[in-house]
Formats: C-alpha cells, sequence, structure tokens
C-alpha cells in the first residue's frame, strides 16, 4: 500500500465519490473500501437515515446497494486498480448469502476482501453474527473456503470479548482486521418523542468513540500480533495525531471515514503528518511505528 490511510466502507460509495472533489485522488490513500455489498439489491432502511451529533454521526443507510452481480459487472470496471487498492465488503443476512458474495468477489479483480459481520443498522444478519465470537468464526471460515484473496474481519465493539472474538477468527482463517465497526445508539426529537432516524438505533462514528476504538485495537493486537494479522484500526480518526496514536496501539493502517464529510482533503494532511512523526522519531517507516506502546 502507497500510504497508511483506508477510506472506509460506506463513506465513499463504490469508490468514485470523492474523485469528483477537486483535489481529492484515490492516490493518495493505500486502499478504499467498497460500500456494503449483499447478493440482491437492497433499498436500504426508511429515512431518515443519518444525524449529526455532538462529536459525531449517527447512520443507518441499511446496507442501500445494487447486488453484488451489478457490482462486479458495472461498477468494479469502471474503477482505475493503477491508482490504489481495492477492498469489497461482504454483507449478508445468512452464512449462504456470506459465501455467494464471497465468492463472485473471488472472480474479480479486487484486491481484498472485508467480511462485514458488525453493522449495527440492520435487522438480520449484521450485529448479530459479530457481537457472538462462535458465529463469527463460522461466517470467516466460510468466507474463507470461497476465497483465495486476503479476508478481513471487521469487528463490532458492541460485544462482551472482542478478543475471543478476534482469537476464533484467527483460527478461521481471517487475514487482517479492520477495529472497530461503529457503535449503537440512537437521538430522539423532543417535539415530537419520536425517534430522529427511522430505523430507531443507528451506527455512531466520529471523534466521540475514538477512545473505545483505540481500547479495542490495543486489544485485538494483543491477540493477533503472534499470529501477525495485521489491524486497520478506525474510529474517530481526524488528524495525524489520531492516526499515530492507532499505531502505536497496534494498527498497521488506518481507516478514515466521518472526517471525510467535512474535510474531504483531510488524507493528505495525515499523510504528511505521519511522514513529519516519522522522520521526527528517525522511523524509516510505518511498521517500526506499529504496537509501539510503552507499558
Amino acid at each position: 500500500m502507497a500510504s497508511p490511510i483506508v477510506l472506509l466502507s460506506g463513506c465513499v460509495g463504490f469508490g468514485e465519490e470523492y474523485t469528483r472533489v477537486e483535489g481529492f485522488s484515490n492516490a493518495d490513500v493505500g486502499a478504499v473500501v467498497l460500500k456494503g455489498t449483499t447478493g440482491e439489491a437492497r433499498l436500504g432502511n426508511p429515512p431518515h437515515r443519518v444525524y449529526e451529533t455532538a462529536d459525531g454521526m449517527l447512520n443507518a443507510i441499511g446496507l442501500q446497494n445494487p447486488g453484488v452481480d451489478k457490482v462486479v459487472d458495472e461498477i468494479l470496471p469502471g474503477l482505475d486498480f493503477s491508482e490504489t487498492r481495492f477492498f469489497a465488503n461482504v454483507s449478508g443476512s445468512t452464512i449462504d448469502e456470506y459465501e455467494r458474495v464471497t465468492r463472485r468477489f473471488d472472480e474479480s479483480d479486487i484486491d481484498a476482501i472485508e467480511i462485514n459481520i458488525s453493522c449495527p443498522n440492520v435487522k438480520q444478519g449484521g450485529v448479530q453474527f459479530g457481537n457472538d465470537p462462535e458465529m463469527s468464526a463460522r461466517v470467516v471460515a466460510a468466507c474463507r473456503a470461497q476465497t483465495s484473496k486476503p479476508i478481513i474481519t471487521k469487528l463490532s465493539p458492541n460485544q462482551t470479548d472482542i478478543q475471543e472474538n478476534a482469537r476464533l477468527c484467527i483460527e478461521a482463517g481471517t487475514d487482517g482486521f479492520a477495529v472497530i465497526n461503529t457503535l449503537m445508539g440512537m437521538a430522539i426529537d423532543p417535539a415530537t418523542r419520536r425517534p430522529i432516524i427511522g430505523n430507531i438505533r443507528g451506527g455512531l462514528s466520529g471523534p466521540a468513540i475514538k477512545p473505545i476504538a483505540l481500547l479495542k485495537v490495543h486489544q485485538v493486537y494483543e491477540v493477533s500480533k503472534a499470529h501477525h494479522v495485521p489491524i486497520i484500526g478506525q474510529g474517530g480518526i481526524s488528524s495525524a495525531h489520531d492516526a499515530i496514536e492507532f499505531m502505536i496501539a497496534g494498527a498497521a493502517t488506518v481507516g478514515v471515514g466521518t472526517a471525510l464529510f467535512y474535510d474531504p482533503l483531510v488524507c493528505r494532511k495525515i499523510n504528511t503528518g505521519i511522514a513529519e512523526y516519522l522522520e521526527k522519531h528517525k522511523l524509516a517507516n510505518v511498521a517500526e511505528l506499529v504496537g509501539t506502546l510503552r507499558l
């Protein structure tokens, strides 16, 4: 990867949205994770689907997407794979659906496959898979059997023991982790006394969840480091300082999502800040920083 920055699933559509922003280029990031994709097309949840919070954002899009066949046949051929890496995001309501979508992406040019077992804003599958370590491992094993491409498992913070989940997913064959997905939250309109989000609950992202995400990365790293399973650290990263914290905690790369909505060019600033930090501390590359927390 040309940069330690990964653009997170759901924030950049299918890889083309931010290329329309003047001054932005996919070449500024190491990888782009495409929008969550299911077996068949999905319309997603009823509105409202996005709500700004005091220090972040609630979203309940509900995995709206055109279905895996259209993504593979019509969208992927239009992406410039010479610019950056592209990762698919596989979602489903059943293990069979995860298998089918993974198998379809295995036949494509996609560089890696992220398994979304922790989406908190769909009523079937999603978070139910991610909060049960044994079920998480079953999904990973099923997907592993369908592809030779690298598999990244997206872990939920809404579970009792994220380390046990990580351990079982490693045994099931994951090649990496994305830590963490959004936290479950809600918002209420006092005037109507009704939930603002049409789905009632949504996923909370942004700076508000950064301390939680940082701890979860540290906890997963304690399990994954012996197996050399890398982590994409994510959750509220909006500056080089944030990114460096995640790397020290154990993240090999860092994911940027919500920050893009209010600063579309933030990735270039983060890259510059990381490079300056490495030079100041006489580090040859990012790898020398990963997991260097002093306890």
